[in-house]
């Protein structure tokens, strides 16, 4: 039987589980939609004629070529977050909670251009927020061996 105290094993808790299975959400999550804001990206700068569908009255036009650019550097950074969370790196919890409330904020801007592929990220954006949040606030220390 271990004894408790400097050398005491550690079991995670359940909620420990829990937070650990959203992290992992979160981050493939993460690399999954900087890859759909790349494709997205490129296919602006590569077609932008594509992206002539909006409205004349609409208030936040953007060139489809500076949306090009805004996705495609947005999505190598969620990318790059995403595949830094699921390495462990306790940055980027923030900083992905931050980088998805972009990515959801753009998304909103670019609902006249895709709308169901915006509000879809929009989507996910939230649940990665959520899947994030909901991890930094569970507690660190799990329980020893000799506690059970």
């Amino acid at each position: 039987m271990a004894q408790a105290g400097h050398g005491a094993a550690r079991y995670p808790t359940a909620k420990q589980h829990w937070a650990g299975g959203l992290e992992l959400f979160a981050a493939i999550m993460l690399v999954i939609i900087g890859f759909f804001h790349v494709i997205v990206g490129l296919a602006a700068l590569l077609q932008s004629s594509y992206y002539y569908v909006v409205t004349e009255n609409y208030a936040f036009t953007i060139d489809p070529t500076a949306w090009g650019w805004v996705h495609l550097g947005l999505g190598i950074l969620l990318a790059l977050t995403g595949g830094a969370l699921g390495a462990g790196q306790s940055w980027a919890r923030v900083v992905g909670m931050i980088i998805a409330g972009l990515s959801a904020l753009g998304s909103f801007l670019f609902i006249p251009y895709e709308p169901v592929w915006a509000l879809l990220i929009i989507a996910i954006d939230v649940a990665v927020i959520w899947a994030l949040a909901a991890h930094l606030r569970e507690p660190t220390s799990g329980r020893t061996a000799s506690s059970e």
